[in-house]
């Protein structure tokens, strides 16, 4: 099971006690938001981009959206989601649980800037009913993330 992939995983960072598993989906930012009783813009969502004949990572905010222009500038590629048929492959885990902990050798990983928003955040760990609240040192520590990068756009306030 991914999940014992990602419980192992984090042991090594002495985080594996602080898994959670739920009796519910928390496969999209909303169900893992109401699973955990959060905002949903405190999940970590991870985002799995073609590159090449490999795959990149980005960690970002629930509520936060990939922007092509400054992903393009940042990546000198157009942002292509992985397949739904690919991401188990190329990641290591399934659609609904994908996370940086205990994927596949060599994926790169890296943190949007929609994350610094909060003290803690809340990615998956590897399968589509999990998560771990981590904060952002050990976030960047756990993910062995390769920087921080600004990619993503927020949600515009609602005007009254």
């Amino acid at each position: 099971m991914s999940i014992e992939k990602g419980r192992a995983y984090l042991r090594q960072f002495g985080l594996q006690d602080r898994v959670q598993e739920f009796n519910v989906s928390s496969a999209t930012v909303e169900l893992a938001a109401q699973a955990l009783g959060v905002e949903g813009a405190r999940i970590a969502k991870t985002l799995s981009f073609q590159q090449g004949d490999g795959c990149i990572l980005i960690l970002a905010a629930g509520d936060a959206r990939i922007d092509n222009q400054k992903f393009k500038a940042r990546f000198g590629m157009k942002a292509k989601m992985l397949a739904a048929e690919d991401v188990l492959r190329l990641v290591g885990h399934p659609v609904g649980g994908v996370c940086p902990f205990g994927c596949n050798e060599g994926v790169p990983v890296y943190l949007d800037e929609s994350l610094k928003r909060f003290e803690t955040v809340f990615p998956a760990v590897g399968s589509a009913n999990s998560a771990v609240e981590l904060n952002l040192e050990e976030l960047y520590v756990c993910s062995r993330a390769l920087g921080w990068v600004d990619v993503c756009r927020l949600p515009q306030p609602e005007a009254c």
